[in-house]
């Protein structure tokens, strides 16, 4: 098949990719495929695969619905930074999620000490206490 062509089959496409990593998540599959550009430069494709089941109506067709990210070489080292970041919020923000649930379980009836917080300027030396 002529690669000018809008319309590749499965074996051209596959013929492109220089690598791939597969990551299944439940009902999705993440293709991890590293290809080359027209110049020899690599890039990474990513694919999101979801399985969708099939209808009501009869039709018994298994049918994926697919989306497609192309990240290339000089964007990578912002693109972890960015996903680094956002992982982080997300561990942080769900670590806060299950701490205050389990503050909401603990029974009603325990007693706390308060919290005291102590500060002191290196230029006075008077100390503040304060309590929670």
């Amino acid at each position: 098949m002529d690669k000018n062509s809008s319309t590749y089959t499965n074996s051209s496409i596959e013929k492109d990719i220089i690598y791939s990593e597969a990551v299944k998540a439940g009902k999705r599959i993440y293709y991890l495929d590293v290809r080359k550009t027209k110049k020899d430069e690599f890039y990474l494709s990513i694919t999101e695969s979801k399985k969708i089941a099939p209808d009501g109506d009869g039709n018994q067709q298994v049918t994926f619905e697919k989306h497609k990210i192309f990240l290339y070489r000089e964007d990578f080292s912002n693109f972890i930074d960015g996903l680094s970041k956002t992982i982080r919020f997300i561990q942080e923000a769900t670590a806060q999620q299950e701490k205050a649930a389990n503050a909401m379980e603990a029974p009603e009836n325990k007693t706390e000490e308060p919290i005291s917080v102590t500060t002191c300027n290196s230029e006075f030396s008077d100390e503040f206490t304060f309590e929670f």
